[in-house]
């Protein structure tokens, strides 16, 4: 009884702060009601009995994603009024958009089949709850069951994130930078002049 009470508070306060992520106006209250709906959604695991998959949400999304999304909006200076000029442009595009992959959701919930035998396959078993914990069990099927996938995953990742750098790197002007190479060859007599000072002259 009270684990349904608790399941039915905690998705309600999930699922309003998650509207209230795309329809606030500040985007730092938007951020704040990110981090409120990442802790009621960890606490939907922990009522679940995930209690790693929790902590994980915690420490990897709100203790870093979050955090960093709130620090850019505050350090950047965006002007968001510039940037809500062109929502009207592209939104029957982001409808559409929307609109297909809701259609694709659809169709896919739509295919499920609900067995008993569900939650077992033939190449990678689930191991039984009973047995190991929700840690040993994830740790199992990520790095034993699917590391080649686990893998290739940690591969886009990558591609991303050096994507993302070159997307971003800007050439600017007149900025010093170190020329490794001009380092290496350079040698002693280029580094120094020795000059013969006479005594009461100065340099």
């Amino acid at each position: 009884m009270v684990a349904a009470i608790m399941f039915y508070i905690l998705a309600t306060v999930l699922v309003g702060s998650a509207v209230m992520v795309v329809f606030s106006k500040n985007p730092v209250h938007s951020v704040l009601f990110l981090i409120l709906a990442f802790f009621n959604a960890a606490g939907l695991f922990v009522l679940l009995g995930a209690e790693f998959v929790a902590m994980i949400l915690v420490i990897v999304y709100v203790g870093a994603v979050a955090v960093m999304f709130l620090f850019v909006v505050m350090m950047l200076d965006i002007n968001f009024t510039e940037l809500r000029k062109g929502v009207q442009d592209y939104l029957p595009i982001g409808l559409l958009i929307g609109f297909i992959l809701l259609v694709e959701m659809a169709v896919i919930a739509g295919g499920w089949s609900l067995t008993d035998g569900i939650a077992t396959t033939i190449t990678t078993p689930t191991p039984i709850a009973s047995e190991v914990h929700n840690t040993e069990a994830i740790g199992r099927i990520l790095y034993t069951d699917n590391m080649f996938l686990f893998q290739l995953g940690g591969l886009i990742l990558l591609v991303a994130m050096i994507g993302a750098i070159v997307l971003t790197h800007r050439q600017r002007p007149g900025v010093k930078k170190q020329n490794i190479g001009d380092q290496v060859r350079r040698r002693r007599d280029d580094a120094y002049e020795a000059v013969n000072v006479k005594p009461g002259q100065g340099i």
